[in-house]
């Protein structure tokens, strides 16, 4: 409508043309539970989790996104990465982790609710075998969750599923996620 005013009667000139500059989307934050239990170090369950983040924190560079990464496992709950614009440099972290012990994921689910609530429409991975005791609550300040499901061993027992469908959520198999963003 600008360009038409501007150019009144006259025929359309390039000096005429109006334009305004699209917004860029505000990034989207993203923020990835890795389970560092006893349980995921069997099988390269942990090794395939850690490539799974590797790529996540790939992906939200890539695309200008926010990233926040927290680890659970036997030695609590650590950020290797505190949320903020996600840099490539920042996997760099994840191949000297290491696991073992039991797995907080509801303590880990509790840490990520402010940071949650601080970013609204905020996505949640958890990458996790599911094995873990008790029934953890539904994460309830994300706009997505996303549960990259790591039990691939002989006997799986489908927690991520069932936590996934009682969450509202989705359940991604581990190889199947390369590709399940956005």
């Amino acid at each position: 409508m600008r360009t038409l005013v501007a150019k009144g009667p006259q025929p359309l000139a390039p000096a005429h043309l109006r334009r305004r500059a699209a917004a860029a989307p505000p990034p989207r934050c993203h923020l990835v539970l890795l389970d560092t239990s006893g349980s995921m170090r069997r099988g390269g369950r942990l090794a395939r989790a850690k490539g799974v983040a590797a790529w996540l924190v790939a992906q939200a560079a890539r695309h200008g996104d926010d990233l926040g990464l927290l680890a659970f496992g036997g030695a609590g709950l650590q950020w290797l990465i505190a949320p903020g614009p996600a840099r490539r440099a920042a996997a760099v972290r994840l191949p000297p982790l290491g696991g073992g012990g039991g797995t907080p994921l509801a303590q880990a689910l509790a840490a990520a609710e402010p940071v949650l609530q601080r970013h609204p429409g905020a996505w949640l991975w958890l990458l996790s075998d599911g094995r873990c005791p008790g029934e953890p609550p539904a994460p309830r300040a994300a706009a997505q969750v996303v549960v990259v499901d790591h039990d691939d061993g002989p006997v799986a027992i489908g927690r991520c599923a069932a936590w996934a469908e009682r969450w509202g959520a989705r359940c991604v198999p581990a190889h199947q996620i390369q590709g399940e963003r956005r």
